[in-house]
Formats: C-alpha cells, sequence, structure tokens
C-alpha cells in the first residue's frame, strides 16, 4: 500500500511539474536532473551523481518548470521512465548519460528487469552521452542501438581541485597504495589485499589504505566484518587499513598522501575515481577490462590483462598486479608525470560542460510546443 501511495504522489507531482514547464517559445536552457536536490560536495553520494554537481556550476537544477530533463543512467530516480515520457509530452528535451548496464556476470539475478527499466529510459532519450565505447557497445548489446543523437563522452575531473600535493611528489618508502571508490563485490578488495601479500613476498615493503563504502553486503558492517577478518587471516593488519565513506571534498587528500591507485574492478564503465587520482599524479595499476584502458591509455598506468567477458567475472591476478607495481616504481616519476598531463589534456571538467552547454542549446532551440496536458 504504501509503494502505491508513493507512486501516486509521485505521479501527480510530475504531472504538475512538466504541466508548468510547458514551453511554447524556444529558449535557455532549464535544466532538472530528476531530483529535488543535488547532494553537494560536502556530502557522501555516488559516482553518477557527482555528475550533476559538475553541470549545477552552470545549470542550477530546476525542480520548477525545467524543459530539459538530464538523467545520468546509474543514478536514476525512481519512476525515470514515466518521468521522461511526462517532460516529452510537455515538449520538454531529455538527455541520458549513459553508463553500464546490467549483465550475468556482474548484476545477477533480476539482470533482464534492470535493463527494462534502463531500456524505457534510453528510448525516450532526445540525446545521449556515452561515458566510454564500452558503454556503448553494453548499451547496444543489452538496451539495443540508439537510433537518435549521440555522442562518446568520458566522465570528467576538475584539474584545478584534484591536483599533486603542493609539496614535491616522490615516491615514499614504503610505496603507499590506494583502493577506493563503492566496493560492491568482495574480490575487489580481496585482490588488493592479495596484491600486498605478492608484494611482500617479492621483498617489496607496501602500504594499503581502503577508502569507500562496502556494498556487497546488505548491512556494510558485516561486509567491513569480513574484510579485516580476511585481513587478519593474511596477517596484513599492519600495512592494510580502512578509511571508510568519503565526500568528493575528502577525496583530494586521499588521493595525496597515495603514490599508485589499484582499481581492480573488472568491466567498470567509466571510473571517474580512476581520473581523479590520474590528475592528484597518482599511476593507476588496473584490470585492462571495461572502459578504464580509455582512460588510463598507455602512459599513466599498466593494466593487467582480462578478457571481455559479459557472463561471469574475471578479478586481475593479484601477482600480475604486484608486479605492474614494481614496474611503475621503476620509473615512478615519468608516470605520476604523465598521470596527470593525460588527465588534464583529455578530461578536464571544464570542455565536458562546454560539450554539455552546446548539445542543452541545441536542444532548447528546437522544443517542439505540445498541448497534450491542456487536453487532459
Amino acid at each position: 500500500m504504501n509503494e502505491l501511495i508513493l507512486w501516486l504522489a509521485t505521479m501527480v507531482r510530475e504531472r504538475q511539474r512538466w504541466r508548468e514547464s510547458f514551453v511554447r517559445e524556444p529558449g535557455k536552457a532549464r535544466v532538472f536532473y530528476g531530483y529535488e536536490f543535488i547532494p553537494t560536495s560536502r556530502e557522501v553520494t555516488s559516482g553518477g551523481m557527482v555528475k550533476s554537481q559538475d553541470l549545477q556550476t552552470v545549470f542550477p537544477n530546476t525542480p520548477q518548470k525545467p524543459n530539459l530533463l538530464y538523467l545520468i543512467s546509474s543514478a536514476l530516480p525512481p519512476y525515470a521512465p514515466r518521468m521522461a515520457g511526462m517532460a516529452k509530452r510537455a515538449g520538454a528535451k531529455v538527455v541520458l548519460n549513459q553508463n553500464g548496464v546490467a549483465y550475468p556476470g556482474w548484476h545477477g539475478k533480476g539482470w533482464e528487469r534492470t535493463n527494462l527499466f534502463l531500456r524505457e529510459v534510453l528510448q525516450q532519450a532526445d540525446y545521449v552521452f556515452y561515458q566510454s565505447n564500452f558503454c556503448k557497445l553494453g548499451a547496444d548489446r543489452y538496451l539495443g542501438e540508439c537510433s537518435r543523437n549521440f555522442e562518446i563522452l568520458h566522465n570528467p575531473v576538475d584539474t584545478t581541485f584534484f591536483k599533486p600535493s603542493p609539496t614535491a611528489r616522490l615516491q615514499h618508502n614504503p610505496v603507499r597504495l590506494l583502493l577506493a571508490g563503492t566496493h560492491t563485490h568482495f574480490y575487489r578488495v580481496q585482490t588488493a589485499v592479495d596484491t600486498i601479500k605478492h608484494l611482500r613476498e617479492a621483498g617489496q615493503i607496501a602500504t594499503l589504505e581502503i577508502a569507500g563504502r562496502y556494498g556487497w553486503e546488505a548491512n556494510p558492517n558485516d561486509a567491513e566484518t569480513q574484510l579485516c577478518s580476511y585481513i587478519q587471516r593474511q596477517e596484513l593488519t599492519d600495512v592494510v587499513s580502512n578509511s571508510g565513506p568519503y565526500t568528493q571534498e575528502q577525496a583530494r587528500l586521499i588521493f595525496q598522501r597515495a603514490d599508485i591507485l589499484l582499481h581492480t574492478q573488472y568491466n567498470d564503465s567509466c571510473p571517474r575515481l580512476v581520473l581523479e587520482a590520474m590528475a592528484c599524479g597518482l599511476p593507476v595499476v588496473y584490470s585492462s577490462s571495461g572502459g578504464t584502458p580509455e582512460l588510463v591509455g598507455d602512459t599513466a598506468g599498466r593494466g593487467v590483462p582480462a578478457p571481455l567477458d559479459w557472463q561471469d567475472i574475471h578479478p586481475p591476478d593479484p601477482k600480475e598486479m604486484a608486479a605492474a607495481i614494481l614496474e611503475i616504481s621503476k620509473d615512478y616519476e615519468s608516470y605520476s608525470r604523465k598521470a596527470r598531463e593525460r588527465a588534464v589534456s583529455l578530461f578536464d571538467v571544464r570542455p565536458w560542460i562546454e560539450r554539455h552547454r552546446l548539445v542543452f542549446e541545441s536542444l532548447c532551440k528546437a522544443v517542439s510546443p505540445c498541448r497534450e496536458f491542456d487536453k487532459q
């Protein structure tokens, strides 16, 4: 009953929102991101919502009388397909930022239902930004090819905020490794811990900080207990630490105190945290799968080979991760410098926002009045 009441309340609210936003004349983009409020950089939030924070600097969230609905597939509001339909009937435009999709290896049971929700949104979009070539590949496979306007636009990073420490960056001894982000599968943290173990066996002393939310169990405390138990069994409590969830403002300090980012997630679509680390001068050791190779390239880190597979997850080999760390350590300053240079030249947030501005303006010039709401 509560779900029915929530659904009815949402429909009434959205119907009123888009009735009021009826656009009879082309004009400046008034963007609504699907939520009444967007978290600030001082609040803990997921990667998908961070893009709304970026755009808000130029296009403030406009819950009342919007003429453009901007949706992010990894942070969709409840009833997003219905919301998109109402927006279009009112004459507004719908823009989708498409991240990854649900597939058997990652999602498990129910992946078809999740994709049905994503497909309904994609089919109504007037323009689609795919976050990487890998995102486009997955969406074409599981959601259907996009017949409307689209482009590949990788996630951005604010390189004026995410930057190396003011003090000269020199590799620490022991090497400080970082695993960050939202850890939705245990293998992510397990692989990082095992990498430390292989480094120790190779005679390389290193420390590991695990930052971010634990999400492989319904209760994060249960997940943390499992991780701590695993670290104890590996006899690595003296070199592995957990710092927990963090905000965007806290992220920079986390990156600045590390030397190398470990990114162990298989088939990650377009990990923003990789760009944030690169902007801070961190080389990246990663699973060479998904969209991550598009971000790191050949100069900002080293990847561990991985097959393309939608049915199973292939965690990176910890021994190969350790070997990659040792290789980077031999020429650390060069890797660090090139990581920063690549982030600045290819992924800075300002060109990303400008590209959105051009698309928004083009769409809003072409708004087509519709009186469907007036008839009801």
